[in-house]
Parts: C-alpha cells; sequence; structure tokens
C-alpha cells in the first residue's frame, strides 16, 4: 500500500501532472498495491484528482485524516465512509483575539467551506460561502483553515506555539496558513485503519510527501520518503528523501515498488 500525498508531491504547484507521474501510479496499481491519496484537501477536491489519476475505486484519506472517502461510481464519485470532528469555537476566537484581521474557514463536508471573508482568489475550493463569525465557531469541524495574509509563516508558526492550541492537532502551511484538526486525527490515523481493513502487512506500506501535514504519515509508514524540498524537519521525519517536485522526485519512488 503507498499512500502519496498530493499538492507538492503529485501535482505541482501551479496544479500540473505530469505524464511520468501518470504512467508510475498506473504501473503501480497494474502490479496490485494499493494507492491511496492522503492529502488536507476536503474530498470534493481530493476525489477529482483521484479520478484524474485514474483510480476508479479505492480510497482517498481526505482533511488530513478527518475524513476518509470511498471512490464510487455515483453522481459525486465518492463516498464519505468516516468522518471526525471538533468544536472549533476555542481555537478560532483564541486565534481572531490575536489576529483580528485573520480569515477563517470551515469546511463544509463534501461540498466546500463557509468562510468568515473571501480568501485571496485561488486558495479554497468547491462551494465556498461567507457567514457570520459565530457561526463558524458553532459549527463543529472535520477541518479549520485560518489564514493570515499579512502574516509572514514564521510569525504565524510563533503565534500558534504561543498561544498552544489544545485538543487539535496542527499545521503551519507554506504560507500564514494553519489547518486544524480533530485531536488524535492525521493522515496516519486514517492510513492505518484503510491498511487493517484491507489486510496489509505494516511492513508493505509507503508514504510519499512534503508537508508539516505529512509528518506522522512518513513516520507511520515502513518506507517513509520526503520529497527533496520538503523541510528539514520533514525530511527528518522520513526513511529516505527523493527528488523534488520539479524532478519529479514521486515517480523514482513509484518505480521502485515495481522494477
Amino acid at each position: 500500500m503507498v499512500a502519496l500525498d498530493v499538492d507538492g508531491t503529485l501535482m505541482s504547484y501551479d496544479g500540473v501532472i505530469s505524464a511520468d507521474v501518470r504512467d508510475a501510479i498506473a504501473a503501480v496499481r497494474e502490479a496490485g498495491v494499493h494507492v491511496v491519496l492522503a492529502t488536507g484537501r476536503g474530498a470534493h477536491s481530493a476525489v477529482p484528482v483521484a479520478r484524474d489519476l485514474g483510480l476508479t475505486e479505492g480510497w482517498v484519506v481526505c482533511s488530513n485524516g478527518a475524513v476518509t472517502a470511498r471512490i464510487d461510481g455515483t453522481d459525486d464519485g465518492f463516498e464519505i465512509t468516516k468522518s471526525v470532528t471538533f468544536d472549533p469555537g476555542p481555537a478560532l476566537r483564541t486565534i481572531a483575539m490575536e489576529l483580528p484581521d485573520a480569515l477563517f474557514a470551515v469546511e463544509d463536508l463534501g461540498v466546500g467551506f463557509k468562510v468568515s471573508a473571501d480568501f485571496p482568489a485561488g486558495e479554497l475550493s468547491g462551494r465556498v460561502q461567507v457567514v457570520p463569525f459565530d457561526e463558524l465557531a458553532s459549527t463543529p469541524a472535520t477541518r479549520v483553515v485560518i489564514r493570515a495574509p499579512e502574516a509572514s509563516p514564521e510569525e504565524f508558526h510563533a503565534l500558534v506555539e504561543r498561544v498552544g492550541l489544545h485538543e487539535v492537532e496542527y499545521a503551519v502551511g507554506w504560507s500564514a496558513w494553519l489547518d486544524l484538526t480533530p485531536g488524535g486525527v492525521s493522515k496516519a490515523s486514517a492510513l492505518e485503519e484503510i491498511r487493517q481493513h484491507e489486510g496489509v502487512e505494516p511492513f508493505a506500506t509507503v508514504a510519499v510527501g512534503d508537508g508539516s501535514n505529512d509528518v506522522q504519515m512518513l513516520r507511520w509508514a515502513a518506507r517513509g520518503v520526503a520529497m527533496g524540498h520538503a523541510s528539514d524537519v520533514v525530511r527528518a521525519a522520513a526513511d529516505e528523501v527523493t527528488g523534488t517536485i520539479e524532478d519529479d522526485g514521486a515517480v523514482a519512488v513509484l518505480r521502485s515498488l515495481v522494477d
């Protein structure tokens, strides 16, 4: 079983998946390996990528592990088989006190996001609906996004550490962007349930990723591979490092599974 992050691992930052990545995934599938996308994207955004890659059945781990979906032949193209929620109110109010100009989004499961105000163009997918802050804070959430356009990633990370977000998992992204998911939930926790369901031995697990939300997944896999452009923290969590996204580093890993 191979677990693959999407953005920055299979897909370039301008939204392109190369022919080599597509061919390598097809070869791995033909060899009988379970291919599971494991991403921070919601199901509404992750499943179309899976289907575009030729994954017409199987599992997709979405929302950093808070949502597990199964690809099927319905109009939506997927069935949500598990979702885990948390109360986002305390975290949202804490960050809002420190960063009154921050933008907040709560995942609208399987559809898109409810937001406090419009995000920069192209940053959120699916249907985006502006709602009052109090509605966001009182809505059980699988995933919350906090965005501070005027802050640097370093400033944002320092803020998160200073205020101490308890009972949720968090990962600061490539910009001043914070993903919150339910406590104890990660890509790794969702993948472990899929592994057990499919009867895959622990030693037969591989994971490839590039972001801080991939750290636990890389540690979970028997063979965790960090992309070459990943941060030192992500690289340290991996067993090995492959090429960058510009080099199609994931292709070498996938080919090694069938050579």
